[in-house]
């Protein structure tokens, strides 16, 4: 039988197709989402939906007081405001939160390795890498042993990230596959009613669904709310 796997999962697309593809695979799933300030935290709802729907163990962690430590990130400083149009490299950076993946794996490390739970998969992917460094392959190599390092003989815990070569695009192609209610995911940073459709995470989805030629049907408020 495969073994339990903790899946790091934000409620957004790309986590949400990582969770479907290892229960696909045979995997029992324990879901770990983080409260960490965020301004989006309708995320954290989407990713209790989808572990109903999954019928999976669903934790959240609070962690919200690492938002007083995270200030010039527009994901978790009301001070700053998520960029629009047209997007560069600078304005793009406002949307990183400082090591924030190598907080919150060291947590589901943690909880992995308590539960007897020997791996931990997040779903960083090959459009992340320009932008956030916690997404890149050398990120995972390097979290990986420290994981592996910080667990052995008690847990031994590994790193994963399948997607972490792979873009949007195909990882909508394998939701879709898989049948992923992609309605109930949430990426938009805006943290509105509905997705704005215009900032860089909505413009990223419209993109992937686009290029993977699959219906998207996710209901956009363009920037109104």
């Amino acid at each position: 039988m495969p073994p339990r796997i903790v899946v790091a999962a934000s409620g957004g697309l790309d986590s949400t197709v990582l969770a479907y593809d290892l229960v696909n695979a045979g995997h029992d799933t324990v879901l770990i989402s983080f409260d960490y300030g965020q301004r989006h935290r309708r995320e954290l709802h989407a990713a209790g939906h989808i572990a109903d729907e999954l019928k999976a163990e669903h934790e959240i962690v609070d962690l919200r007081g690492l938002s007083r430590l995270f200030a010039g990130s527009a994901l978790t400083d009301s001070a700053v405001e998520v960029p629009a149009r047209p997007y560069t490299p600078q304005s793009l950076r406002t949307t990183v939160v400082p090591a924030r993946n190598a907080i919150l794996l060291s947590v589901a490390a943690g909880a992995a390795a308590s539960r007897g739970i020997g791996e931990v998969a997040f779903a960083a992917h090959g459009g992340d890498h320009p932008t956030y460094p916690d997404c890149r392959p050398a990120f995972v190599e390097a979290m990986d042993h420290a994981v592996r390092s910080a667990t052995e003989g008690v847990g031994d815990v590994r790193i994963s990230a399948p997607f972490v070569g792979w873009n949007k695009a195909r990882i909508v192609e394998r939701g879709h596959r898989l049948g992923v209610p992609f309605a109930l995911t949430w990426s938009c940073y805006r943290g509105l009613e509905r997705h704005c459709g215009v900032c860089s995470t909505c413009l990223e989805r419209r993109g992937a669904f686009a290029e993977a030629g699959v219906i998207d049907p996710t209901v956009y408020g363009e920037g109104r709310g």
